[in-house]
């Protein structure tokens, strides 16, 4: 895996999970693919799990606690007033829970295809954190997008959801994955996949719901033996490609392109090693040119980025702790929206760690 590191002292997100991947206990590394896909899926909305959840995660891979433990200890944490003042550093908290519950539903074995998996998954993931959790949306939604330059995917009516989730799923089932090819199996199940995502059947945490019921779904279907890094590092390009799948512009003479989706897939599936860069997906992507970028029309590059771009401009040799000693927030945070903005190709780090400095693109 890939390293998220500090110019000041390099640690990677993952404190060191990389380490099970090259030992031969499998219920280690089972595990360890469960958390780092859970930590992993909460850049989706620029979330940063502490460190006391990587700590606790640990525990867990090194059979120290059981999963329902770790569940426990951090429902636990946050009502202590440690945990309280954790959580004034930004939605720590919902990262810090969220991930492990995508961990413990990613360790057990249950699933049942049919659209009211998708309900029951995000009330799982989001009980106590949304008052919605596992309730369809009932109004309509615009998101601008940075990838769309600002425009937005069109969502299903909220009065057509239910029937929508219903239509994908019984054309789902009629489909034979057990008489089709590689190529065929990845194209399918990610055409499967952008469709309920589209669907948008919850009013947040939509694409982390999806991510975890595709994965519960490739184990249904004997994929159980994936490369989990897409997922664990390339959580927002995930996003992006689903979103640049399903968006449909007849004035600026655009349709939808799934062949990024797919390339995140067949990295997936098939251990392939496509380049994943967001910057590529951008709707006026030319090629060797960064597309031009206005902040106010991004939800992703929002108030923090902003200062975070600010502060660059004004010192290009600053540091992560600097930063973080600016902004107010943790270095861990500094980092995942640096390496979230260096994907696409708002920022540049030019030279090593140490003694080089950021371009502003």
């Amino acid at each position: 895996m890939s390293k998220i590191t500090d110019p000041d002292q390099p640690t990677p997100w993952y404190m060191g999970f990389e380490e099970y991947e090259r030992i031969s206990e499998p219920h280690k590394k089972e595990k360890s693919f469960a958390w780092t896909t859970a930590i992993g899926l909460q850049a989706v909305d620029g979330l940063t799990p502490s460190k006391y959840l990587l700590e606790t995660a640990r525990r867990n891979i090194e059979g120290q606690i059981s999963i329902q433990e770790a569940n426990r200890i951090i429902e636990e944490y946050y009502q202590s007033e440690q945990g309280r003042e954790a959580e004034k550093n930004g939605r720590t908290e919902e990262a810090d829970k969220v991930s492990a519950r995508i961990a413990e539903i990613l360790n057990d074995g249950t699933f049942t295809f049919k659209p009211t998996t998708l309900q029951n998954i995000h009330e799982r993931l989001f009980k106590g954190i949304y008052t919605f959790a596992g309730k369809v949306r009932d109004y309509n939604i615009t998101k601008k997008e940075w990838v769309l330059d600002g425009d937005t995917v069109y969502y299903s009516d909220f009065r057509e959801i239910k029937e929508s989730l219903k239509y994908d799923f019984e054309n789902e089932a009629s489909f034979s994955y057990a008489d089709s090819s590689d190529a065929d199996f990845v194209n399918h199940f990610a055409k499967f996949i952008s469709g309920i995502w589209q669907v948008h059947a919850f009013g947040e945490g939509n694409t982390r719901t999806t991510a975890v019921f595709a994965i519960k779904y490739l184990r249904f279907l004997g994929r159980d033996k994936v490369n989990n890094e897409p997922f664990a590092e390339n959580s927002w390009y995930f996003r992006n490609a689903l979103v640049r799948a399903n968006y449909n512009s007849s004035s600026k003479g655009i349709n939808g392109e799934p062949s990024f989706l797919i390339k995140f897939f067949r990295n997936l599936l098939l251990n392939e090693k496509n380049e994943l860069k967001n910057r590529y997906m951008h709707i006026y992507w030319k090629g060797g040119q960064n597309p031009t970028v206005n902040p106010t029309v991004n939800p992703t590059v929002n108030k923090l980025d902003s200062q975070i771009i600010e502060e660059m401009k004004k010192n290009p040799r600053i540091t992560y702790s600097e930063l973080a000693k600016i902004t107010g927030k943790n270095r861990d945070t500094i980092a995942v929206h640096i390496k979230k903005m260096t994907e696409a190709g708002i920022v540049k780090r030019i030279g090593p760690d140490k003694g080089g400095h950021w371009e502003v693109l």
